[in-house]
């Protein structure tokens, strides 16, 4: 369920900046979220939502850089490059997306309640 609404945000998101598209190499990313979402949601869920925001921003920006970077290792690439992008750490992530990532996380949410 998380890679396949991973990809129908990435494609929404892509679509509203005039180009749709996604990579099937980001369903196991996006699928794999779930072993490290749950549990902090479940940790973080009686704190407040700012706070909630900030570490999924956080959290998931870390996991974007890393799975790069074994993007590259692995196949010579990302399926992503931020590099003209103005705010980005080795084209991998974007510091301008902590808001978008930071928001993803908090609709997260409600897709974990639901299937559990």
């Amino acid at each position: 369920m998380y890679g396949a609404a991973g990809l129908v945000a990435e494609l929404a998101w892509t679509g509203v900046r005039g180009r749709p598209r996604t990579s099937l190499w980001m369903l196991p990313v996006y699928g794999l979220a779930q072993l490290a979402f749950e549990p902090v949601h479940d940790a973080l869920r009686a704190r407040p939502a700012g706070l909630r925001a900030g570490a999924y921003a956080v959290g998931f920006t870390a996991v974007e850089f890393s799975a790069g970077r074994a993007f590259r290792k692995l196949r010579g690439g990302a399926p992503w490059d931020y590099s003209q992008a103005r705010l980005h750490l080795d084209g991998l992530v974007r510091a301008d997306y902590l808001p978008l990532w930071a928001c993803a996380g908090l609709a997260f949410e409600h897709l974990h309640d639901a299937l559990t």
